[in-house]
């Protein structure tokens, strides 16, 4: 499921941008999803440091020890130019095969991190260390990542285009609204492909609101795709889809070790051996 799909669901829900801004991936082709498991940095202050456990028992390890597959690390940095960590931290990650790390500053060591192979989005990378600046504070609060609220259990999805975070309290309601129009998308190129065209003679569309007389609906039916109208609940055309349009069923993350939870997104079953695809 892409970002921008799933960006698009929570931008029909009403809900607030949920795009890191300035995370970027360490290099082409890195894609992670994963609960969150958070990490905030605080600007450095003598007192603050004294105070803060050392060793094995600072908020940063305590973090790391709560990651594994299913999760995705997110760092708060107080500013995008200051490190996060590099080399002998996040060789720890590597250890426990983490899904993923986000930041909304910078990290170091990159050719070392790029070895490890888990995927990094950062604002930039740095020589510099990061203690000088800031110092990490709490593990698994809610945090400002890059302008955006995070949540410890939240959905983290990156790609190409950047990170987005989805609630986790409307996660399933977003997966299945950016799959539907991942559906429909598909088959507007289809035909765009297939039949030479403006996009407008089928765009925009609203999810839930297709008007059942326009060019869009008319393909839709002609496809076999069941869909929410402006005047029915469902429309549907007696054509079987092919299997080319089924989904992948849930954003892709199994049991979080830092949640307990089994099934984080689950989501109604799609399955390309049904009579009809349904887009909502």
């Amino acid at each position: 499921m892409s970002t921008q799909s799933l960006i698009d669901g929570l931008w029909i829900k009403g809900w607030p941008t949920s795009h890191i801004a300035g995370a970027r991936p360490l290099a082409p082709g890195m894609k992670c999803a994963g609960r969150a498991v958070t990490l905030q940095f605080v600007p450095q202050r003598p007192d603050i440091a004294a105070d803060k456990p050392g060793g094995e028992a600072s908020p940063e390890y305590e973090a790391f020890e709560q990651s594994g597959p299913n999760e995705v690390m997110v760092l708060s940095s107080v500013g995008p130019w200051e490190s996060v960590g590099g080399d002998i931290k996040f060789l720890r990650l590597k250890q426990l095969n983490v899904g993923g790390l986000v930041t909304d500053g910078s990290v170091r060591d990159t050719d070392v991190l790029l070895e490890y192979g888990f995927p990094v989005y950062s604002y930039s990378t740095t020589p510099r260390q990061g203690p000088h600046a800031h110092q990490p504070w709490a593990c698994n609060t809610v945090i400002n990542c890059g302008g955006v609220t995070v949540r410890p259990g939240d959905a983290i999805i990156g790609d190409q285009d950047g990170v987005i975070v989805v609630p986790a309290a409307v996660a399933e309601e977003v997966y299945d609204i950016a799959h539907s129009r991942e559906v429909i998308e598909e088959i507007v190129k289809e035909e765009l492909v297939k039949n030479p065209g403006p996009p407008g003679k089928y765009y925009p569309f609203i999810t839930g609101k297709i008007k059942p007389d326009s060019n869009l609906a008319k393909l839709l039916d002609s496809k076999g795709v069941k869909y929410h109208s402006t005047s029915t609940s469902a429309r549907s055309a007696p054509v079987t889809p092919s299997a080319s349009h089924a989904a992948p069923g849930r954003f892709g993350m199994g049991q979080s070790r830092a949640q307990g939870i089994s099934r984080p997104f689950s989501t109604r079953a799609y399955s390309s051996a049904t009579s009809k695809r349904s887009v909502e």
